[in-house]
């Protein structure tokens, strides 16, 4: 799955709307965003690792690395 579908599900799951996602996050980062670059960002697959995780912070998730195999 891709981020933008992950980001997409989260969403409908919460539901919530990219609107307000960036309307909080404009508030927390002090950043401009709108739903426009944030779609656009998702679409591009330009989304920055602390955009992600600041998005999970504002849905109520953590994004953490998860070991899915042993140490190589």
């Amino acid at each position: 799955m891709s981020v933008r579908k992950d980001i997409k599900l989260l969403l409908t799951e919460n539901e919530t709307t990219i609107t307000f996602v960036a309307k909080e996050m404009t508030r927390i980062s002090g950043h401009n965003y709108t739903r426009s670059n944030l779609s656009q960002k998702l679409s591009r697959k330009t989304l920055k690792y602390e955009e992600a995780k600041l998005i999970g912070q504002i849905l109520g998730y953590d994004l953490k690395f998860v070991r899915t195999k042993p140490y190589v």
